[in-house]
């Protein structure tokens, strides 16, 4: 679990960090660097789940040694697939989503802190208006979570 103070508001806890993976925290298929050793880091704090339809084939691969729980899922209803994920989640605690897609606003709709990443591969403008925070890289949103100073100044009153 990782807890914030956030000046002005009511503490914000998270209990599960979801991650999507191509686009979020991969490009082309492969982890975006620094990012490994951010997620073994946070694996330490929460559970963390990569949710992905695979489109490489690589996620088991890129993702081995991590301590996360990769969960893969057919290409078509992703968003539906990435909802009911986070929906069993949130029954028991609370949960961070992290995401670059069309098919991560159902996840970042539900959660109780969403966060866009403006990476590699682009973000769907749409996932915007759902977001709590957006950043210009998947590095940026784990250090978000790593690095508490960081989420009081986005999150602050």
């Amino acid at each position: 679990m990782i807890r914030f103070d956030i000046p002005g508001r009511e503490p914000l806890t998270i209990d599960y960090l979801v991650l999507d993976y191509n686009g979020t925290i991969a490009v082309d298929g492969a982890l975006i660097e620094g990012v490994p050793e951010r997620i073994r880091a946070l694996t330490e704090l929460l559970p963390v789940y990569i949710l992905t339809a695979d489109t490489y084939g690589t996620v088991r691969r890129q993702c081995e040694g991590l301590g996360a729980e990769v969960k893969t899922f057919p290409h078509a209803g992703a968003g539906a697939c990435k909802e009911e994920i986070v929906r069993g989640l949130l029954a028991q605690g609370h949960v961070c989503t992290v995401g670059n897609g069309f098919n991560d606003i159902p996840m970042t709709k539900l959660a109780t802190l969403g966060i866009a990443v403006l990476d590699g591969e682009g973000m769907y403008a749409g996932l915007l208006q759902h977001a709590d925070i957006l950043v210009r890289a998947s590095a940026d949103a784990l250090d978000l979570l790593l690095k508490p100073n960081r989420m009081r100044a986005a999150l602050r009153n």
